[in-house]
């Protein structure tokens, strides 16, 4: 396998690129003041498991696999890197509420601000705990959305 061809590949560049800018559907998980080291340390593990794959089945992987593979190993490395547990909240469920974000009241005619957000487990079940302020009457209110379990 061509180390250096793959370290320079599209697939790659086009992955990083799409999970560290922001667009109108999708934020970056990422802070900014990861990414370079994040960057650098996504495609050093990515070349390690490919170093490690056997002969036989490097003919078995194809882009989709190789894309997957270093996605999953670009954010195992963001939750090493990052310094607080809200940023640990956001690289794993990236498409969720984070601190700041305007989102509707239970009304749906009144917004809120996401003022606070953890994780909370009751028995088996793990829970996104979302503590708003009403923006037009200062009045808080919580939600709180099921997770996945991965890794709680």
């Amino acid at each position: 396998m061509n180390i250096k061809a793959v370290e320079k590949s599209e697939m790659i560049e086009q992955s990083i690129k799409f999970w560290f800018a922001d667009k109108k559907h999708l934020r970056s998980p990422f802070p900014a003041y990861i990414q370079p080291e994040l960057r650098r340390l996504a495609k050093k593990t990515f070349l390690d498991w490919l170093m490690q794959i056997k002969s036989r089945a490097e003919k078995e992987i194809n882009d989709i696999i190789m894309v997957e593979k270093f996605e999953e190993l670009l954010f195992e490395q963001a939750l090493r890197l990052v310094k607080t547990e809200d940023e640990k909240i956001t690289i794993n469920f990236p498409f969720l509420p984070r601190i700041n974000d305007e989102v509707s009241t239970p009304k749906k005619k009144e917004k809120s601000t996401v003022v606070d957000r953890s994780i909370v487990k009751e028995g088996d079940l793990v829970f996104l705990s979302l503590k708003m302020k009403n923006n037009n009457n200062d009045c808080s209110w919580e939600s709180r959305i099921e997770l996945p379990k991965i890794g709680f």
